[in-house]
């Protein structure tokens, strides 16, 4: 191969910035036909039927009716990515950290369907905790973690639960969806959720939804033990604390937004 026919790089860069813009077109906007691709795009339509063609070659993308969606390869190899970042690993030596200063147990909570489940914990020093084993699954009306998860969760989500039931734990359970709907809101303006005695009478927490590339929350880490936390210095220090993991963990689910308030 002469000089004169090797690729040109500046081509092949090129191309690679628009079929991942051509990607993430479909994953905003899909499905949809060749013009309206190419018009998003700002592209001439037969430029975008080739890199349709090369995407479909390697199963990205998929045509039905005359329509281009994203195909599941897509999932597959972002799987396969979060599989490799273990969550609970990344944020062990945090939680280590935050539960030594605090003495109080740092919980790590995961969402599954309609429910919050720990997959960690670094028990603290105090007495009263509450000590969720690893794999207990909680419901989403109540409690730190699982607010945290419903205040950044797709509206359907809030929805189904906000219609119920939910029934109340203890006398603090937030049980109707006036009730419910209002404190997610509050926890969405300041960042973090409270649990004032929700699930455990005595115990309370903080926490903060850790965000995946969409903004939508994949779960939660708080702190939970018998001080009482309210809006205020004790709970802005615990917020930062929370904030630091979080927001690594959610920079590493692809989230690029501004961190919360």
């Amino acid at each position: 191969m002469t000089e004169s026919t090797l690729p040109d790089p500046v081509s092949k860069t090129s191309s690679i910035r628009r079929a991942v813009q051509v990607m993430d077109i479909l994953a905003r906007k899909g499905p949809l036909g060749v013009r309206a691709l190419a018009k998003e795009a700002g592209l001439p339509a037969a430029s975008a039927l080739r890199i349709l063609a090369d995407l479909a070659a390697e199963a990205v993308v998929e045509q039905h009716e005359g329509d281009w969606s994203l195909s599941y390869r897509l999932l597959e190899i972002g799987g396969l990515q979060l599989d490799n970042i273990e969550i609970p690993k990344l944020a062990r030596p945090f939680c280590e950290r935050i539960a030594e200063a605090t003495g109080e147990t740092v919980n790590i909570v995961m969402l599954s369907g309609h429910n919050a489940v720990c997959v960690d914990k670094v028990r603290g020093d105090t007495g009263m905790q509450l000590d969720w084993r690893v794999g207990t699954r909680g419901p989403l009306h109540c409690g730190g973690s699982a607010k945290a998860i419903l205040a950044f969760s797709p509206e359907a989500l809030q929805a189904d639960i906000l219609a119920g039931p939910m029934p109340a734990l203890t006398e603090h359970t937030l049980t109707t969806p006036e009730a419910l709907a209002t404190e997610l809101e509050r926890t969405r303006q300041r960042g973090y959720s409270i649990d004032d005695q929700e699930v455990v009478l005595g115990v309370w927490c903080v926490a903060v939804p850790m965000l995946d590339r969409a903004g939508n929350a994949v779960g939660a880490i708080s702190v939970t033990g018998p001080s009482k936390k309210q809006p205020g210095r004790s709970v802005a220090t615990l917020k930062r604390q929370l904030d630091e993991v979080c927001s690594l963990i959610s920079r590493q689910l692809g989230y690029a937004g501004d961190w919360l308030a």
